[in-house]
């Protein structure tokens, strides 16, 4: 062979070998990659996937070829992206082009299910199974909710796998529009609606959304698959919060009585859902809904009334405290419902705001949309239009901006009121007015994340004037708005949330309320596809999406206790629920993050873990309320307005205190007051329990006796809990009063306010 042969078949050799050694390399330090890309906008499936080829061919030297090799798979129908082999530098290329949103490893993962859940302790998919307790027994236990109706054919209500229909249910599957007998299965097992209050008042002829069972709205839906819906392995929300989510109970049966309509819910048509409901045999009503505050008397109040008669059936009633968030704003005040409060999970959905060259805000949406570049950012109050001034302006209202100076740019608006619509609507009005972006000022700074119609996001007042002072200060200020994102333990959970309405009870302020909080704040549960957005999941807010979470624990509890009584129940949930956030300090209250109270969240934030082992048990009977009511001055022939029968009040309490309630209220001390408590031992046959107390500042407390003796499972044993005023306090003052033993603390609040006039008494 010549040398220059040789030279060649080596020059060759080497590089076919350098080929090979490039493609080899290619392969071993290529990854998994996911290239998202926002939601899909209606291009078509086949122009998706062109396009996706030709955006990896850009990082392969032009190659087509061998981007259709490294192609994985393409999403072009949800939303749009792409998985691919890349190395990491190619995926740094790609991250760079126009229309990304993120790149990310394929990382292994773990199903995660309904976050809110897990957060308050309750692991596992189908079961919801708690250590050390067989719940299998919730597949009995019905659950009536008095809602907007359902959409039977979520996942979330599917009846694969369950048992027949509960003996002795005498429930009913309503025929109406667009709702059939077999509408209902094993999982939704009943269905009715009611719409005679809401004619009556706005006539017959008003054009309705499904007259039936149907939930047009969406409220229904979630509030019933977030308490008892079953498990779906894929829940999201525009990709946001993705993974499994199911109820608290998932294995329990639904009950479903529309009485609420686009106006609202008329007391009439609630009673008469009470009415079957009771008849049907529930076991739980759920009522995401309340008067608005003040709340007037029991007697005047449909869910008061209501409520009253399904619990001396035996029905436990849980209902939301309101929406309304400033003291004494609460509302569902009877002693005998379970009045739960909203609490935020560790789970934040945010959105990041850029100024100028970098300073960076973090805001909350539910925006999947974004910006490209930054534009240029204005106070609304500047695109003032019409008649209208730039105050009213500011407050982006509707047709109140003018689209010469909004084109294009980023408006800051400001925004009062406490609805999730009334955001959205602001982002359609910037839209409509040619603005880019949004940044909202929640001056209420409720921190409930919102869905907007173009790139947006929520900040406080403190942050909004900072974003002011910028705008103010520099000769062309600019923001980009990014799309939102999940992210978990930022900040310290569970908090009060703002807009979760407080304590004192100002109806009768011997009884605390609320009772208990729950996680309600950016909640993912089912929806309806007839509400707005055509969604079958949606992230809601508000103590109508905590108030389902103590109904899927309630039932649990039910479900291992079924001879239980409703007060039996809700103490059960009052007594081992925790003050401490999961950083083991005081729960805090937004907005401000003050140290959270009593009048925040009751006993404090539901604990699943313990509450089937509570130990002792405050219980109380019909009867018991009877005598409370009486306590109030309500006489006989009023009282039978409610009761319906011969009940007397021969044994009327003293004061409204004496109801054997789990926590205790005290509003106006005057030098001394006592008040008597029963426990029920539900725990260990031999037991002993000591008292331990944080008295409330300025009131020394007593427990006589401080220690009690049990020998066997229901004994009862009454104790009394002396106050007397020990110095100065202003306004109510909080403690708690706790049971203790080796295996169980059985924890209550203490809320006093000392009478102005008695510090005067003090010796």
């Amino acid at each position: 062979m010549s040398s220059s042969t040789y030279a060649r078949s080596s020059v060759f050799f080497y590089l076919f070998f350098a080929v090979l050694v490039a493609k080899a390399s290619f392969c071993f330090s290529a990854k998994v990659y996911v290239v998202y890309m926002g939601s899909k906008t209606g291009e078509d499936p086949d122009d998706i996937l062109k396009h996706n080829h030709q955006m990896l061919a850009a990082v392969h030297r032009g190659s087509i070829e061998q981007a259709q090799v490294s192609h994985i798979y393409s999403y072009r129908h949800g939303f749009r992206g792409f998985a691919a082999k890349l190395t990491d530098e190619q995926a740094y290329q790609i991250s760079k082009m126009p229309g990304v949103v993120s790149v990310f490893p394929n990382s292994k993962r773990k199903l995660h299910t309904t976050h809110s859940w897990d957060f308050i302790g309750l692991l596992g998919d189908e079961t919801m199974e708690i250590p050390g307790y067989s719940t299998k027994n919730q597949e009995n236990i019905i659950i009536g909710f008095i809602d907007t109706g359902i959409w039977p054919e979520s996942p979330s209500f599917s009846d694969i796998d369950m048992p027949p229909v509960p003996q002795g249910w005498k429930g009913h599957c309503q025929i109406g529009e667009a709702f059939n007998a077999s509408s209902c299965n094993r999982k939704v097992i009943g269905a009715r609606y009611y719409m005679g209050g809401y004619e009556a008042e706005e006539g017959s002829g008003r054009k309705v959304s499904f007259r039936s069972a149907r939930d047009s709205s969406g409220h229904g839906s979630h509030t019933a698959s977030t308490a008892a819906g079953r498990y779906v392995a894929n829940m999201n929300y525009k990709g946001l919060a993705a993974g499994g989510a199911r109820g608290g109970a998932p294995m329990s049966r639904i009950a479903v009585y529309k009485a609420c309509w686009d106006s609202g819910c008329y007391d009439v048509d609630l009673l008469a859902a009470f009415d079957d409901a009771i008849r049907d045999g529930v076991h739980i009503i759920s009522l995401s809904l309340g008067p608005g505050a003040p709340q007037g008397d029991y007697f005047n109040d449909a869910i008061s009334v209501g409520s009253f008669h399904a619990v001396r059936r035996g029905v436990l009633v849980v209902a939301s405290v309101g929406n309304e968030g400033s003291p004494g704003s609460a509302t569902n005040l009877a002693p005998w419902i379970i009045t739960v409060a909203a609490s935020s999970t560790d789970r934040d959905f945010t959105s990041d705001i850029i100024l100028g060259k970098g300073v960076k805000i973090t805001g909350e949406s539910l925006s999947p949309l974004q910006m490209n570049a930054s534009r240029r950012i204005i106070p609304a109050s500047e695109a003032f239009a019409g008649y209208f001034t730039p105050y009213q302006s500011s407050y982006c209202l509707d047709s109140s901006l003018n689209k010469t100076k909004a084109k294009g740019k980023v408006l800051v608006c400001r925004h009062a009121e406490s609805s999730t619509e009334s955001k959205l609507v602001k982002s359609k009005t910037v839209k409509e007015a040619g603005g880019v972006g949004m940044i909202l000022i929640d001056e209420a700074d409720l921190g409930v994340a919102s869905p907007f119609v173009i790139p947006s996001a929520v900040v406080a007042s403190k942050t909004g004037e900072k974003i002011l002072s910028y705008i103010n200060g520099t000769r062309m200020p600019m923001s980009r708005i990014f799309r939102a994102k999940t992210v978990l333990g930022i900040q310290p959970a569970p908090r009060a949330a703002a807009f979760s309405s407080k304590g004192p009870n100002t109806l009768t302020p011997e009884i605390l309320k609320p009772d208990i909080t729950a996680p309600g704040l950016n909640i993912l549960a089912a929806w309806s596809p007839a509400a707005e957005g055509n969604m079958k999941f949606n992230i809601l807010s508000g103590t109508s999406m905590a108030c389902p979470h103590v109904t899927g624990i309630a039932t649990l509890v039910k479900a291992v206790y079924p001879s239980w009584s409703p007060s039996a129940i809700k103490s059960a949930i009052m007594t081992t629920a925790t003050v401490l956030d999961k950083q083991h300090q005081p729960i805090k209250a937004d907005p401000d993050r003050r140290k959270a109270n009593a009048f925040d969240y009751g006993s404090g934030f539901v604990n699943p873990a313990r509450v089937l082992d509570p130990g002792l048990v405050y219980d109380s009977q019909p009867e018991d309320f009877v005598a409370f009511l009486c306590s109030l001055g309500y006489d006989e022939s009023s009282l039978h307005l409610v009761t319906r029968d011969n009940s007397t009040c021969d044994g009327a309490f003293k004061t409204p205190s004496d109801l054997n309630y789990p926590s205790i209220a005290v509003p106006n001390l005057e030098d001394s007051f006592s008040v008597t408590r029963v426990v029920t031992n539900v725990g260990e046959a031999k037991s002993i329990y000591k008292a331990v107390v944080l008295p409330p500042a300025g009131v020394n407390v007593t427990v006589v006796p401080n220690r009690l003796v049990f020998t066997r499972i229901g004994q009862k044993i009454k104790f009394i809990v002396n106050f007397k005023v020990a110095g100065p306090s202003k306004g109510y003052a909080f403690g708690f009063l706790s049971w203790r033993n080796r295996r169980s603390q059985v924890n209550s609040p203490l809320v006093v306010r000392v009478e102005p006039a008695s510090v005067g008494l003090v010796r």
